[in-house]
């Protein structure tokens, strides 16, 4: 419950803390209800300008003129409501009230400033332009003008002698900026004309202008169009009307239509054709901003002339991102966000309780962004950003309140940086001396140490740590750092600052070139110093590479660090050669720049111009401005010849400009672009030595880009494969007019990724492009977007692209080798550890050591959701060399390292017939997994399952009729357990396991006996009856034993041998007639230990011969039931047989010192029992034959 209580609080404390919240209180505290608007009055006439607050009383309100306090007084008079009311307005030179006026309003919680309205006196002033004389032919164009400087806008009218212009006509046309057009001009229409101003305060009329009309001959010759009134560039608020003339001259009459150049439909609303092809447009706003285009074509003909105009559109500031209200902890930080828009850009400034923000260290600007760091309680106030221009001026308000503690944590303590990397530096601290256990978080700041009004960042980490590496830093740079401790209702004060510096790096760029030549054998080349935001550090060194435009041998020169400027010597007249510059640090080089062209003079004995002195500056994002100044020589020029191009594209075409001409624009720029502009003088005895020099243009985003519809985005994206790595992508270019260049950029990542960095971008100018360094066997999705004019398409529907699998490149990994039959292997692998690689199959090459000398390999192959086979039919004896390899249907991988497994020599089991040839067929199919067995096998397996179920029922039969009549010249064979299959050891004695005695002995007419210490037989005179153990095998004799009466004619050993069992010990004594039989105190002291004996040694476990172990759980659970014990022993093994007990234990003494003598232990390694015999073979079981005393 604690540890719930404890996050919550510290969750609701983060929230309080570093979260901005809007409307903290339900921030209603002071806003307006009306605000002053702008107002245009005459002269006496009385004005009131509103104001209304609501706020929580008492509110009280002031007014500002022009930015300074006004007092009440006779003039000025303050309302009850808040408004301003001055009952006459007074304009004279001396004293005006036209001005700007701002009411503030007030409260407890603090002072807010109304936006500006500007109070303007109706007025006119004299005319600008005056209509001037016309001599025109009678069925032309007259055109008469005249502008006037008014508030408000002046209406314009016309008198022809000093009477109103009659305009029932409609060859008469008046346009609302005072233009006056006549078409088709009659005789009569020859006069005295003037143009009359009006408006609310005043009239004014121009001076007269004679219209003269000569009469004119017919017919007229035939004459191509031609505008002698084009549109004019203008700029003009929202909402006003627009006026774009467009008058043209031509035979036959020319046809006046209008578009925009960038081919977006015009304004068919607020837009009208006045008189015989003006455009006028009411209403304007934003998106009528353009490039308007009147064209005048020759009917029925492709003959047309064109002009141009722009129109831009002032827009009000307005706010797009409002700052939002915020609840802080003292000695925290604020930081209010405002971002606005307008035409042109509005400034912004910050109010703190209606007056200017004093900044200081700490409280700072950055653009647009206010920062309080270090709170204090005068912090808490209501803040405003304003946005103002010539449009107007806009406010949005936000509230900073400030949380007291007094029980704050002491600051944070031995604050330690070191710099990890050009960009990263560690941050190390320990825990504030007092109520540390309070503080829920850290707060670092940061900032440049060098300069002034650099921005302060801030970040917050857990109070888990007290160390953190900001990566985010520029190279070769001193910042300054403190930390701040935070609790739920409180902050520390600031940490102590340390300063620490980056390490550096290479230059992000190179700088830009200037070539020129004063010679035809020379080149000198000029450039300037990095700005430290791009070196990075400091420059060490200059690396200057060039080489002729037809030679591709590259020569390069060293320059020290603090040239700007270098003079290449002994170059060919007349060449073409190509340079470019590299910058380094103590770090590295840069990349270097792009080759630069330029062609030496060629050598002749004119005086020829020199070289001009260029310096290019740009204007905005899309201009440049070139200005250049030629040299006092005694050469004339005659002109100049400009040339530009974008780098990597081919050069535009030579622009000739007169010798009076120093400076020329050069618009039509791409953003963000690099630049070659060429220049040279032309006199008359040639073209002079030519200057060489590159700019970028800044990046910029527009109003007019920025309210403009996005182009759409490519579609019919159609992806391709190449290879497991590559992949080619296509598509087809939106329909939309455009002449302009159109780049594209398309993304790429593999589906369901989170990593930022997995993310691809290729930009490109074309319509196709190969994505190479793919995954192979990955799925991606690709996308498209289209730039085109500083606008960029919206992405492209996502298209998947699953890339081809690549043939294996690493073999499996972990293989083993198992013995697991005398002739069967298993062998087993993982999948090779290679990511997105598909495995479909996998080949395993297996060969004894003689074949693999010869090359014989046998081959088998393996599904790919497989990783065991089995070797089969393996010859004992030989050592086998183990290989696989993973495959697709690409091709196949490498083969992992050979592995050896050794077969023994007669440890095979032998039969009539072996399942292992001399001669392996080779096979190469796939498996499903199962192990398959032949036909053979099959067959084999049958008839031995039939002939083990035939002796069961005999044994079962001959242990029932036996059980009645016991005799005591029976003979006992008793067979010593060992583990399952050829491999089974002969455990001695001492070792103490306990076997399994897995056989079943026919009746015979001797008596048997376990001659080994912990067997768990259980001997009567039908043979050796054994433990339940279902999970074994049972193993027959291959013949019966002779008759007692051919004993005689068969040695002892052939006897002996009668009995063996591949894999078993047998001991085998006669009883001799007349011994009485055990008493049953003698059965109980011998099967006693015998039963703890086995209970306690079956905790281990047998070993197996293939290697394997098994538990003898079950005989564990047979031999620990008493009960079951005992109901097995047969009761012919009593006082009857005419042994003691001292006897038996004699007899067993002797019988096992024998075998210890006679018979070797088992291996370790392989678990393989031999069994000496009397010919010392291993095939003969050693046979012990015991005499009862």
């Amino acid at each position: 419950m604690a540890k719930f209580k404890m996050k919550a609080c510290q969750r609701w404390a983060l929230f309080v803390l570093f979260l901005p919240l809007s409307c903290v209180f339900g921030f209603s505290e002071l806003s307006f209800i009306t605000e002053p608007s702008d107002v245009t009055l005459l002269p006496k006439d009385p004005a009131i300008l509103d104001c209304q607050a609501h706020g929580q009383p008492p509110v009280t309100i002031k007014w500002l003129k022009n930015g300074d306090r006004l007092a009440e007084s006779d003039h000025v008079h303050f309302l009850p409501n808040g408004s301003l009311y001055i009952p006459k307005i007074k304009h004279t030179r001396e004293d005006s009230d036209e001005g700007f006026y701002q009411c503030l309003s007030q409260n407890k919680y603090g002072a807010i400033l109304s936006q500006r309205s500007r109070l303007t006196i109706a007025s006119i002033s004299e005319f600008v332009v005056h209509p001037v004389p016309m001599v025109v032919t009678e069925g032309s164009v007259a055109r008469f003008s005249c502008a006037v400087t008014s508030s408000p806008p002046a209406t314009i009218t016309w008198e022809l002698n000093q009477s109103t212009l009659p305009l029932e006509t409609d060859r008469i046309t008046v346009l609302p900026n005072g233009v006056l057009q006549i078409h088709n001009v009659q005789l009569e229409d020859a006069g005295q004309y003037r143009c009359v101003a009006t408006n609310i305060g005043s009239r004014l009329k121009s001076r007269e202008a004679t219209l003269t009309v000569n009469q004119g001959w017919s017919p007229k010759p035939r004459q191509r169009p031609k505008i002698i009134a084009g549109p004019q560039n203008i700029t003009v608020s929202q909402h006003q009307t627009v006026v774009l003339e467009c008058v043209a001259t031509g035979n036959p009459w020319p046809i006046i239509s209008w578009s925009r150049a960038d081919s977006k439909p015009i304004d068919v609303y607020n837009a009208k054709v006045l008189g015989n092809g003006n455009l006028v447009i009411n209403d304007i706003n934003s998106q009528h901003s353009g490039v308007y285009l009147c064209r005048a074509t020759t009917p029925g003909t492709r003959n047309y002339t064109l002009a141009a105009a722009n129109l831009t559109v002032l827009v009000p500031p307005s706010i797009v991102e409002k700052p939002e209200s915020q609840t802080r902890p003292r000695a925290g930080t604020a930081r209010f966000m405002c971002q606005a828009e307008g035409v042109p850009p509005p400034r912004i400034s910050w109010l703190k309780n209606g007056e200017e923000v004093h900044l200081n260290g700490r409280i700072k600007m950055y653009n647009s962004k206010l920062v309080i760091t270090q709170i204090i309680p005068e912090d808490d106030a209501i803040y405003q950003c304003v946005a103002e221009s010539e449009q107007g001026s806009v406010l949005s308000l936000a509230r900073l309140i400030v949380v007291m503690s007094e029980d704050r944590p002491s600051a944070p303590r031995n604050i330690h940086a070191e710099t990890i990397s050009s960009s990263a530096i560690l941050l190390a601290w320990e825990r504030p001396l007092y109520n540390a256990d309070k503080v829920i978080a850290y707060s670092i700041h940061y900032m440049k140490a060098e300069g002034l009004n650099n921005e302060e960042y801030q970040v917050v980490i857990g109070n888990d740590t007290t160390s953190y590496i900001i990566d985010d830093l520029e190279p070769a740079r001193n910042y300054s750092f403190y930390i701040v401790a935070y609790m739920p209702m409180g902050a520390s004060r600031m940490s102590d600052q340390v300063s620490q510096h980056t390490l550096e790096d290479v230059p992000l760029r190179t700088p830009e070139l200037s070539l020129t030549s004063h010679s035809p054998t020379d080149i000198q080349v000029n450039w300037q110093p990095l700005p430290a935001k791009v070196s990075r550090g400091r420059v060490s060194a200059y690396r200057l590479s060039y080489r002729t435009a037809a030679d591709n041998t590259v020569a390069s020169v060293e320059i020290p660090e603090n040239s700007t400027q270098y003079l290449l010597e002994n170059l060919q007249p007349d060449t073409i050669y190509l340079l470019r510059m590299a910058a380094a640090t103590r770090v590295g080089w840069c990349e270097p720049s792009a080759w630069t062209s330029h062609r030496t003079p060629k050598t002749t004995s004119s005086k020829v111009p020199s070289a001009p002195v260029l310096q290019l500056e740009p204007v905005n994002c899309t201009s440049i401005a070139a200005r250049w100044q030629s040299t006092q020589e005694s050469v004339a020029v005659q002109g100049y010849r400009l040339c530009y191009h974008e780098e990597g594209q081919p050069e535009q075409p030579t622009i000739q400009l007169k010798a009076q001409t120093s400076v020329y624009t050069i618009s039509g720029l791409d953003p963000r672009r690099k630049y070659h502009v060429k220049i040279l003088a032309v006199s008359k005895a040639g073209d002079g030595y030519q200057t060489d020099q590159t700019v970028s243009t800044p990046g910029c985003v527009s109003a007019r880009d920025q309210l403009a519809a996005s182009p759409p985005p490519p579609d019919h994206v159609i992806i391709a494969a190449n290879n497991s790595s590559a992949a080619s992508l296509r598509w087809s270019r939106p329909a939309f007019a455009s002449g302009k260049a159109v780049s594209f950029t398309v993304r790429w990542t593999p589906v369901g990724t989170h990593n930022a960095s997995a993310i691809r971008y290729l930009q490109t100018t074309k319509q196709s492009v190969t994505v190479q360094n793919l995954s192979p066997n990955t799925r991606y999705e690709f996308v498209v977007r289209l730039h085109v004019d500083q606008m960029s398409s919206p992405w492209s529907s996502i298209v998947y692209h699953q890339t081809l699998p690549t043939a294996p490149s690493q073999p499996p990994t972990g293989v083993r080798v198992t013995l697991i039959e005398d002739d069967t292997a298993l062998v087993s692998w993982m999948e090779p550890a290679e990511p997105n690689v598909a495995v479909t199959h996998y080949t395993i090459m297996y060969a004894t050591q003689k074949a693999w000398m010869s090359g014989r390999w046998q081959r088998m192959q393996r599904e790919g959701s497989h990783t065991m086979a089995l070797l089969e039919r393996l010859e004992p004896g030989n050592t086998y060399l183990v290989k696989i390899a993973a495959a697709n249907q690409i091709g196949d991988g490498p083969f992992s390292t050979t592995t050896e497994l050794g077969l023994q020599r007669g440890n095979a089991h032998r039969s009539k017939n072996p399942r292992h040839s001399d001669r392996f067929p080779d096979t190469a199919v796939f498996s499903d997994g199962l192990y398959h067995i032949d036909q053979r096998s099959m067959t084999g397996i049958i008839v031995g399952v039939c002939i083990a179920l035939a002796c069961i029922v005999m044994c079962a039969l001959i242990l029932i009729n036996k059980g009645r009549s016991r005799k005591s010249s029976s003979s006992k064979v008793i067979g010593l357990g060992s583990g399952e299959g050829p491999h089974g050891a002969l455990s001695l004695p001492g070792e103490r396991h306990v076997e399994n005695a897995d056989v079943l002995v026919p009746m015979i007419s001797h008596h048997f006996i376990d001659s080994k210490g912990g067997s768990n037989v259980v001997i009567n005179s039908g043979g050796p009856v054994n433990s339940r153990n279902q999970g074994k095998k049972w193993l027959l004799f291959k013949r019966e034993l002779r008759n007692a009466n051919e004993a005689d004619d068969v040695s002892d050993i052939e006897r002996r041998a009668s009995l063996y069992e591949a894999g078993r010990t047998v001991l085998r004594y006669e009883e001799h007639l007349g011994s009485a039989p055990l008493p049953p105190s003698s059965r109980e002291i011998i099967y006693g230990p015998q039963h703890g004996e086995s209970s306690h040694t079956s905790e281990g476990s047998q070993e197996t011969g293939d290697s394997g172990n098994y538990s003898n759980e079950e005989s564990n659970e047979e031999m620990s039931n008493p009960s079951t014990t005992q109901s097995s022993r047969p009761a012919s093994l009593g006082l009857d047989d005419g042994l003691t007990v001292i006897e038996l234990k004699q007899c067993f003494q002797m019988e096992n010192e024998k075998m210890a003598n006679r018979c070797f232990h088992n291996s370790a390694s392989d678990a393989t029992g031999l069994c000496c015999g009397p010919e010392g073979s291993h095939q003969a079981p050693h046979m012990c034959q015991a005499v009862g005393s």
